[in-house]
């Protein structure tokens, strides 16, 4: 009887819960569908909130490493520069020696590195020294044209995507919105799209009904300004002064930009219904969303945004932006509405719209939900788990 030797990859991720946004939810994910495979072996890579190295194992078959990059725990929803930099020096000096360790035990079969830089800069490494091959899934600010954040650092980077891309055994875009823009860096790179799944037995509507008052619009989203949050306030300041309905709201998460935004309600008169709830233990959305009635989301830019679909499995309608992956989650008039979000008088009739249109509400939070029944973290770890069988069997 042969004995089953399990696959062993190497998972390269600077955002892993607490830490990060999207990119760090969609790994914990990927990671909880993974954790009890028989024949997979997964060892995570990533960042500590403490000063010390730290290990954790889950179900049988996942360890998360977990190093220490001098993380200012105040501002947990993003990494700077330096937090960046530091991460990939500490994997950089962890990474040696603790692959010859591991490999004692049995070989790395393929890494899967989120985030071109600084991860695949990371696994491209490795694939030199360790003859590991890799591949790369693109997350969003990682692709150049992205974030106006980092428009400086692109242009001195734009080449060293490019050839991390090049020798990457396989390039994932998260959505055809972060597939379009990769390609305008690098047109002839071939690419295979895998979308984030969502969890639609936890997120799911409740079954009491929601109350009729305040009415609830919801927004989770880290707090910068690629977000357009700003412009979500002035719209909703302008819509509360043309009904006489009682409307509120949530904004979920935290960033650079709160401080700004609480003075920016107070300014226009929306201090008191603008409830800024900050970091949110996932485990309370249930009861949150079940009071919200419409997610919106007017970001500059997303990948495919784990709120949007979070919001879409909780069936709700959606206000956003036409912009990344937005296109795969909502169709116009079907299940939410886009909005130009610079134009506040537009945006602020499609907040009204959806608190006067009860019928046409009720019909969108339908088509919501049976979209999001479409989708499963499940699915999305078993494409991530065949390209990885795939590249193991390429000799680089």
């Amino acid at each position: 009887m042969y004995k089953v030797v399990p696959m062993k990859i190497l998972f390269l991720n600077y955002e892993y819960p607490p830490l990060g946004g999207g990119a760090g939810v969609a790994t914990e994910a990927i990671l909880n569908e993974w954790k009890d495979a028989p024949d997979f072996e997964v060892h995570l890579v990533t960042s500590a909130v403490s000063g010390k190295y730290e290990k954790a194992q889950l179900g049988t078959s996942v360890f998360v490493h977990r190093l220490p990059i001098g993380k200012n725990s105040s501002k947990l929803h993003s990494q700077s520069s330096r937090e960046l930099i530091a991460y990939y020096f500490a994997a950089l000096f962890f990474l040696p020696g603790f692959i010859l360790r591991e490999q004692k035990k049995g070989k790395f079969d393929a890494t899967l590195a989120f985030f071109t830089v600084p991860c695949a800069a990371l696994a491209f490494i490795v694939s030199v020294f360790f003859r590991i091959p890799y591949v790369v899934s693109l997350r969003g600010a990682d692709v150049p044209g992205f974030s106006e954040k980092y428009d400086k650092l692109y242009f001195f980077l734009k080449p060293v995507i490019v050839f991390l891309w090049k020798k990457a055994q396989g390039v994932i875009p998260n959505s055809k919105g972060i597939q379009s823009l990769a390609l305008q860096t690098n047109p002839k790179q071939a690419m295979q799209i895998i979308e984030n799944g969502i969890d639609t037995d936890f997120f799911k509507p409740g079954e009491a009904p929601k109350p009729a008052s305040p009415f609830v619009f919801i927004s989770t989203s880290r707090l910068t300004k690629r977000k357009r949050i700003d412009t979500l306030i002035r719209a909703f300041a302008r819509a509360s002064k043309k009904t006489s309905v009682s409307l509120e709201l949530c904004v979920i998460s935290d960033g650079e930009e709160k401080e700004a935004l609480q003075a920016l309600a107070k300014e226009l008169g929306v201090g008191g219904t603008v409830k800024f709830l900050g970091r949110v233990d996932r485990k309370e959305y249930p009861e949150i969303y079940a009071r919200a009635h419409v997610f919106v989301l007017p970001s500059k830019n997303e990948g495919m945004s784990n709120s949007a679909l979070e919001a879409l499995s909780f069936g709700l309608p959606l206000i956003v932006s036409r912009t990344g992956g937005m296109e795969e989650i909502v169709t116009h008039e079907k299940n939410g509405l886009y909005v130009d979000p610079t134009d506040t008088e537009e945006f602020s009739q499609a907040l009204l719209r959806l608190v006067k249109e009860s019928e046409l509400r009720e019909e969108m939070s339908k088509e919501s939900r049976k979209r999001a029944l479409e989708r499963s973290w499940g699915k999305t770890a078993l494409q991530f788990k065949n390209i990885l069988e795939g590249v193991s069997h390429k000799k680089i």
